[in-house]
């Protein structure tokens, strides 16, 4: 029995984009599927009718060939018909696995083996947390093993066929006109799965894969700077049914600390001190990463001062020690002054020599404005 034009089948027409073959499969599938026309023999046909033009019309080479050669690209005696050695009409040479040496220059000149599966996510922690190492969940979405028909891509009950292309190997072997040597390379007709599915799992589609949730616990080191990654073996996507799922890249990144800056293993940040602080010397309250401590400034300490406090940074990678916080001093100007105070700072001005100048814009403006 001669096979129907897979667009009359479907009902779609010949310039019908991928999402609208799509809809009308799903569509004609549910409506013709065995399971829900139990009393109806011919509706194994129909299904099967539907399923073989949608797999004509989603593979864009066989489409591309169909709509060129019509129904004789399909036809079993044509080299570039289903079963043919050039299913597709397309050789893609980076699908060649030749042995011995043609192999390894194959290998050298980096023609690949296709897509592993490997996955790239970002984790957020805080300036905390990346100081001191967490362990901290992360939760993303993966492609898994459908789990209906457990990557057999067939409906449950039912099994895939052998590809009569390839015999159920997977790939085809042919003979290149330049080489003394017979190569090989992927089947097109079941894309290397050695399958033919003609009864497809509603779930994934026929895929054999689904997207899943996948929940990890990540431990993140002491120390660890933004931009540091780290790799979850098989933590990825499965590229396929009969493949291992890929790796996941993990890149930390690390959230601004409204205080604190990172400077290698040192902790950056500015305190404000006053006048007389400043001047006579003082011991001041300053934040570090593990809460408050004592701060010596010493006198007649000058704007912009950096003041050390020994092992209060980041702990070192190294394991042993750990950084130190550098605290510049910034000095706070008072912005109002009453009578009293302000007799008394011209006071000391004129003891200290200098001349008093016209109210000047305070530091601490400055900082708001740069910090704002």
């Amino acid at each position: 029995m001669a096979q129907r034009d897979p667009y009359d089948v479907l009902g779609v027409s010949r310039g019908a984009t991928p999402e609208e073959i799509k809809a009308a499969f799903r569509r004609l599938a549910a409506q013709h599927h065995p399971d829900k026309n139990p009393d109806d023999p011919s509706a194994v046909n129909r299904f099967k009718e539907v399923n073989t033009a949608y797999q004509v019309l989603s593979d864009p080479q066989r489409r591309a060939m169909f709509d060129k050669f019509g129904q004789r690209a399909e036809d079993g005696g044509s080299p570039f018909g289903p079963n043919g050695p050039f299913a597709g009409g397309v050789v893609d040479i980076s699908d060649i696995a030749v042995d011995g040496i043609l192999g390894d220059l194959l290998g050298v000149f980096g023609v690949g083996r296709g897509e592993r599966g490997d996955l790239k996510k970002n984790l957020e922690i805080s300036f905390e947390e990346a100081a001191f190492g967490c362990e901290k969940p992360l939760e993303y979405e993966r492609v898994v093993t459908c789990g209906d028909c457990r990557g057999s891509m067939s409906a449950p009950g039912s099994t895939p066929e052998a590809c009569p292309a390839c015999n159920g190997r997977g790939r085809v072997r042919f003979q290149q006109g330049i080489l003394p040597i017979a190569v090989e390379r992927t089947c097109s007709r079941c894309r290397g799965s050695g399958k033919i599915v003609s009864n497809p799992c509603l779930t994934c589609r026929g895929s054999g894969l689904v997207v899943g949730k996948n929940a990890l616990s990540i431990t993140i080191p002491a120390g660890v700077e933004p931009g540091a990654t780290r790799i979850v073996a098989g933590a990825g996507n499965r590229p396929k049914p009969s493949a291992a799922p890929g790796d996941l890249e993990i890149t930390i990144l690390v959230k601004a600390h409204p205080f604190f800056q990172r400077s290698g293993d040192d902790v950056l940040c500015t305190v404000p001190v006053t006048f007389t602080q400043a001047a006579l010397g003082a011991e001041v309250d300053v934040p570090t990463l593990e809460g408050k401590a004592r701060m010596k400034v010493p006198t007649g300490t000058q704007p912009g001062t950096v003041l050390r406090l020994k092992q209060k940074g980041i702990p070192k990678r190294t394991g042993v020690g750990r950084g130190d916080q550098l605290t510049q001093v910034a000095v706070e100007v008072p912005r109002k002054l009453t009578s009293k105070q302000r007799e008394l700072v011209e006071a000391l001005a004129l003891e200290l020599g200098e001349d008093v100048q016209p109210e000047q814009k305070s530091f601490m403006d400055k900082l708001r404005e740069l910090f704002g």
